[in-house]
């Protein structure tokens, strides 16, 4: 209610009580005209205001904050019309399955469809939120709230020199020159520690960004490899081009994980490429990041997925792609699956390549009891691998570890763990041709968090000084390792 609403009654009391006054009856006709004009001209000034009030146009919002103002803006910007359109794994039929045969991987997938780019922090409140590509076009409640473009402020992230040494330990970082020339003098190689990280979505990324920093400052390489989550991978890419610091970094989807097992292995290899690299993210650099596109596969089709996977391979040559065939499961294939013929031939091809096509493997143990259980059957099984090769004169070929470790939702507690990485680091720097290997596993599973998180999370500032205070040896080219597991004892348990 209004204030002149409220003071009428009043005058009419006071008019009741001294009719005769003249004051009141000039009071009363003044309040008349006032509420009369008030009635006449008020009203428009009402309806008007709120208009005047109105959250300016989205459009205008959002233009006020380009990309390139943005603080290490990620995910980078992408054209119109190779803009996300839905999570890795959802249902969608904007890349649909070619029809098989050879020659139509060209128009399998067309290149004006959507991509299936990584959404980064799924789930997770991260600075990375802040900062998409593109907002989503405003709704018809969106006035409700305007919608608002300013990204977090830079000091969200952390620079990168703020993370540059900040182990809370201090670590004795070997003088690698020095190393490299006592060993040269006995005939070997300096060899860095090959272990680092399987991640997924991280629920707090410093500690990461702290390890790939640090190690690249120093000039250390880096094994990383990143499941639906193309960020870290785009960190340490943009880190390797300014450093030249040789990481070894690799990225899969989980979008397609094993191909079409009911067509010709040549028509499917096709159409499976074309769905894959439709849905690589296009701020990674396919010079530089191996794309695995395969995971635990069936064994018992060993020689179809080898048929499958070479033509893969000439498809990735084509293209530019570095590629690793396969992802075999901890203990997979059999031994004899890597003499088949078409298999043979792959290694052949992938020999003459070894900087742009590998095998995929998984290495665990399957208990956080004993990282050696059944050794060298699952950890250490590309023993086999190796000596397929050798024994039919093919170069070894190059082989990512793209899942080691224990168990699936446990690790060892310390000192056990780093015990048992580095022994594996020993292990594996005695073969050049294994570029790396990576911890299961360091981030949300889907999207829950488990009792493994936690303890690979605690795990990182020890991985980093074995990484900066340790170093490991091979023999010098062209001597090579024996393939005798009994060179590499596991750690004793009580």
């Amino acid at each position: 209610m209004s204030y002149r609403a409220r003071r009428w009654p009043r005058l009419i009391i006071a008019m009741r009580n001294d009719p005769f006054s003249i004051h009141s009856w000039l009071a009363a006709a003044l309040i008349i005209i006032v509420i009369g004009l008030a009635a006449c001209g008020g009203a428009p000034a009402v309806d008007t205001a709120p208009t005047a009030t109105f959250p300016a146009p989205p459009a205008e919002t959002t233009a006020a904050a380009p990309v390139a103002e943005l603080p290490t803006g990620y995910p980078v910007a992408t054209p119109a019309g190779a803009l996300p359109t839905g999570y890795p794994g959802e249902a969608t039929t904007s890349a649909p399955l070619p029809t098989p045969g050879p020659g139509n991987a060209a128009t399998a997938v067309p290149s004006s469809d959507a991509v299936f780019m990584p959404m980064i922090g799924q789930g997770v409140e991260s600075p990375a939120e802040a900062i998409a590509p593109t907002p989503e076009p405003p709704t018809a409640t969106a006035t409700a709230e305007p919608p608002t473009a300013t990204p977090e402020p830079p000091t969200a992230t952390p620079a990168p020199a703020a993370l540059i040494g900040a182990s809370p330990t201090p670590i004795r970082v070997v003088d690698f020159n020095a190393v490299a020339a006592e060993l040269a003098a006995r005939d070997e190689v300096l060899v860095y520690n090959k272990i680092g990280f399987h991640v997924t979505f991280l629920e707090e990324s410093d500690q990461l960004d702290g390890w790939m920093q640090r190690l690249d400052a120093e000039g250390v390489p880096f094994f990383l490899k990143s499941v639906d989550n193309a960020e870290p991978l785009y960190k340490a890419q943009e880190l390797m081009k300014v450093s030249g610091v040789p990481h070894t970094l690799v990225y899969r989807s989980t979008l397609y994980d094993v191909p079409d097992y009911n067509l010709d292995p040549v028509a499917a290899a096709e159409s499976y490429w074309e769905l894959e690299k439709a849905i690589w993210p296009p701020e990674l650099d396919p010079s530089l990041v191996w794309l695995e596109t395969m995971n635990e596969l069936d064994k018992t089709r060993s020689e179809w997925l080898a048929q499958f996977s070479l033509r893969t391979a000439q498809l990735a040559l084509r293209d530019g792609y570095r590629w690793a065939a396969f992802g075999w499961a901890s203990g997979e294939p059999e031994p004899d699956d890597w003499e088949s013929p078409a298999m043979l031939e792959l290694l052949r091809l992938i020999a003459d390549h070894p900087d742009q096509l590998a095998i995929a493997l998984h290495e665990y143990s399957y208990t956080s009891e004993d990282i050696a259980d059944d050794y060298p059957h699952k950890v250490g099984r590309f023993l086999d691998l190796f000596a397929a090769a050798d024994r039919h004169g093919i170069p070894r070929p190059t082989v990512l570890i793209t899942e080691w470790g224990w168990s699936y939702d446990h690790i060892p507690p310390e000192p056990l763990a780093m015990e048992d990485v580095t022994w594996a680091a020993r292990l594996y720097a005695a073969y050049p041709q294994i570029k790396g290997a990576a911890i299961w596993n360091l981030g949300k599973l889907e999207d829950t968090l488990l009792p493994l998180n936690t303890q690979m999370s605690a795990l990182i500032d020890n991985m980093l000084a074995l990484s900066l205070d340790t170093t490991f040896s091979a023999p010098a080219p062209p001597a090579q390792t024996p393939l005798d597991a009994g060179l590499f004892p596991p750690p004793a348990r009580d």
